[in-house]
């Protein structure tokens, strides 16, 4: 028997996975304000999943592909004048609705919604970790790699093409690290959950960080706290693993709403 055979410790070992991805790549959502991007992206993962059982393909590689197909097509009519709200409200949904039409015609394929919904994390397997783990650690240093560019382009894009950086090329970058980013979290949180564990840790972040590079750091920290609570959670009160998760990272982002509104009128009380 080794460390892994604990269902329970894999469960932990790719949530955390999933946290130290999602969490820098979703300050840079938040900076964006690019929340409906992610989930356009991730709702078009269920058609992956759904295309992949279809084909016997790697769901992990489906799931990437119509992810990466998504998101470049978001990027793409980005540019060319439409109304952005209005074109990822289509895409988001319409990708979710043709995924749970194309899952239901899938014969003598047992298929659990349920689980790609909103997560199985707790069925975790040494191969799922495997995949996880590749995924982030390859995002992570994607986001590094390019963290000067991605951030210049972000705060001021004219700065950037001063500086030699081209912010196409740069949206381009995140738009590769989201799609794999939800492909590694799908079997974690679900593709309904995925884009609250890229914003909620971010925004939970933003009022006590100083700087990108802090907020970076404390978006992970909460978002590897939420996922060993939630975890611990759902154990504890027999609740589903995924929603447990986000719910508990939405009441550290309620707490450090309260908590930055009293530091602010201390200050005010103070001055």
């Amino acid at each position: 028997m080794t460390l892994l055979d604990d269902f329970l410790v894999r469960a932990a070992l790719a949530g955390l996975g999933l946290a130290i991805a999602a969490a820098p790549l979703g300050c840079f959502v938040v900076w964006r304000r690019m929340a409906y991007f992610g989930d356009a992206t991730a709702h078009a993962a269920l058609l992956g999943v759904a295309l992949s059982l279809t084909f016997s393909a790697s769901v992990f590689g489906g799931v990437l592909a119509v992810s990466l197909i998504m998101a470049l097509t978001v990027s793409t009519l980005s540019g060319r004048g439409f109304a952005m709200d209005t074109t990822l409200g289509v895409l988001a949904h319409s990708a979710l609705a043709f995924g749970l039409v194309a899952a239901s015609f899938l014969s003598g394929v047992r298929i659990d919604l349920m689980a790609y919904l909103f997560g199985d994390i707790l069925a975790v397997m040494p191969a799922d970790l495997a995949v996880i783990w590749g995924g982030a650690a390859f995002v992570l240093a994607l986001i590094a790699w390019r963290w000067n560019a991605l951030l210049t382009a972000t705060l001021n894009p004219d700065l950037a093409v001063a500086e030699g950086y081209d912010p196409k090329r740069e949206g381009l970058v995140l738009t590769i690290a989201l799609a794999i980013v939800v492909a590694v979290a799908i079997k974690v949180v679900g593709a309904l959950l995925i884009t609250a564990m890229l914003i909620i840790p971010a925004a939970a972040a933003r009022p006590f960080a100083r700087t990108p590079e802090a907020m970076a750091i404390a978006a992970t920290i909460i978002a590897a706290v939420s996922v060993l609570g939630g975890l611990n959670a759902s154990y504890t009160l027999d609740t589903p693993t995924g929603p447990t998760i986000v719910c508990v990272v939405a009441i550290l982002f309620a707490l450090s709403v309260i908590a930055a509104g009293a530091i602010a009128r201390s200050k005010d009380a103070k001055g």
